[in-house]
């Protein structure tokens, strides 16, 4: 049985890799928000819109413990999961977690390719958008340091840089 859970920041990367290492190991891929949005039929944004940030959360929260207990898979999670509730500690229970680590002038550069589709970076200008990102890897280190491995991400800029991130994932977890 194999399961790989993926965090970091929004736009680490953890989708293209996910996608890479479920392909290379024969796996279903999950991404969490995609989950969400399917087993809710909303997106993401209309439940922040409807619910807040608490009750996206707890959806979150309640939809981790479901897709996490599956069988064969590697789930990429939302860059906030980690950091609420008790989901990272309960992310460590159920399988290798490895924190995509970038810093932030690769997230902000990955980012701006696609600001108008993440809700928290809608309105901010170029310097809001990178002090907005600063600031929340401030917040979030410390859950991500969590994670069981850490893996460099900023060079991962073409096709042959993401196989190589693959194979490096697949020897540090010995799969």
């Amino acid at each position: 049985m194999t399961r790989v859970i993926l965090i970091g920041y929004m736009g680490a990367g953890k989708t293209t890799v996910g996608k890479e290492l479920a392909k290379a190991l024969g796996v279903t891929f999950y991404d969490l928000d995609w989950y969400i949005e399917t087993r809710h039929r909303k997106t993401v944004k209309q439940i922040f819109d409807e619910k807040g940030e608490e009750g996206f959360r707890r959806i979150e929260r309640n939809m981790l413990h479901e897709v996490a207990e599956f069988e064969n898979i590697v789930l990429s999670c939302g860059g906030g999961t980690p950091c609420f509730f008790d989901n990272m500690d309960y992310m460590n229970q159920q399988a290798p977690t490895v924190y995509l680590k970038a810093a932030p002038e690769v997230l902000h550069a990955h980012l701006k390719m696609g600001k108008g589709v993440r809700p928290l970076l809608l309105n901010k200008t170029h310097d809001e958008v990178a002090a907005f990102i600063e600031e929340q890897l401030r917040q979030r280190e410390s859950f991500y340091a969590k994670a069981r491995y850490t893996l460099d991400v900023n060079l991962m800029d073409n096709f042959e840089k993401i196989a190589d991130t693959v194979a490096h994932l697949r020897n540090l977890l010995q799969l």
